[in-house]
């Protein structure tokens, strides 16, 4: 196993790529797409670079595989960035040059369906960042949320550690991406409930790996980028999140339930769990709903996590992934758990 290590970071001024390994959504919805560059560029004082495939969708994975060696290869580029997801990636993966990517290490962004590259990056040896795409945090209805844009900030600009928080206030409705009129208005939030603890009783400090469950589970059906010696996962912190596919209760406890039968689950002393996206357009559910729709999912992890791995601490609702706010995750990163205490620390 290679250990992760920190790409250099950018400084104000330097020009960031600005790609979409996944799906071309910026061409088919720009309201987002053009805030979150506004925001690149006058809130965190950077140049994005926009290449072929970013704005264009039906991509060849080939295509879109040309613009990740492109950014990657060039000097000038700081850091690259995700528009968005999507669910096309793994087929990207195998036409990566490994060398190419592991001789230019640069800071990845991205989550969702970019968990497939997080996890190239992992295997390559470079710590990557899980969270911030363009369209969605950048490009947020209203204002950027606080909380979001200082952990995107800390971990585009600083290194060391960042203690995470929970969010006071959150947003499950989303907005329409093609209404001007409902974008420029502020998100409705409602209150947090924090952080909920299961076996706290100890203090967990390693390197993180996971991210999107419904991601890693095709990663694992199609055996790629996962170690089949696993021992290479004992004593890392594994993070997972679900998507606003909102997969049901027994589909997050089979994906589980398929990595503790794989012996993976229990490998893992410390697992933090995204809050649920538990309100999508298709989906729209009411607040009752959406409050069993959590229970539910916390109810099926908690099984698989006992049955597969007892004496693993679990911490639910932590603010990644597919939620807002959202702060981000270094993925290959040293992240601390500190059960006494109640404290999660990342190192950006």
């Amino acid at each position: 196993m290679i250990t992760p290590v920190y790409p250099p970071k950018p400084v104000h001024g330097d020009r960031i790529a600005v790609l979409s390994p996944s799906s071309g959504l910026p061409g088919l919805l720009p309201l987002p797409y053009e805030r979150g560059l506004e925001r690149l560029r006058n809130t965190f004082g950077l140049e994005p670079v926009e290449y072929p495939t970013t704005r264009k969708m039906g991509s060849s994975a080939r295509e879109r595989a040309d613009d990740l060696h492109a950014a990657f290869a060039d000097p000038t580029i700081r850091a690259v960035v995700a528009s968005i997801g999507g669910d096309d990636q793994i087929t990207v993966l195998p036409l990566l040059d490994r060398e190419l990517i592991r001789a230019n290490p640069k800071p990845f962004f991205g989550y969702s369906d970019n968990t497939n590259f997080l996890a190239y990056l992992w295997n390559a040896g470079i710590v990557g960042y899980h969270g911030a795409t363009v369209m969605c945090e950048f490009g947020r209805p209203g204002t950027m949320d606080p909380l979001t844009a200082e952990s995107v900030r800390a971990a585009l600009f600083t290194s060391g550690p960042y203690e995470l928080r929970p969010a006071e206030r959150f947003r499950e409705v989303d907005l329409p991406w093609d209404d001007p009129e409902g974008f420029a208005r502020e998100p409705r939030t409602e209150p947090g409930a924090g952080w909920t603890w299961v076996r706290p009783d100890r203090v967990v400090e390693g390197r993180s790996w996971g991210g999107n469950l419904e991601i890693l589970s095709w990663l694992l059906m199609a055996d790629r980028e996962i170690s089949r010696d696993l021992s290479e996962y004992d004593g890392r912190v594994l993070f997972l999140e679900t998507s606003e596919d909102m997969p049901r209760a027994d589909d997050v406890y089979w994906i589980l339930r398929g990595m503790g039968e794989r012996g993976l689950l229990g490998r893992f002393p410390a697992l933090l769990m995204g809050r649920p996206k538990a309100w999508s357009f298709d989906r729209p559910l009411a607040p009752a709903d959406r409050a069993r729709y959590v229970r539910d999912q916390r109810e099926a992890v908690r099984r698989a996590v006992d049955r597969y791995a007892p004496d693993t601490m679990v911490v639910f609702d932590v603010d990644l992934g597919h939620t807002d706010p959202q702060v981000v995750v270094p993925y290959g990163g040293t992240v601390r758990v500190d059960g006494p205490a109640r404290r999660i620390t990342v190192t950006y």
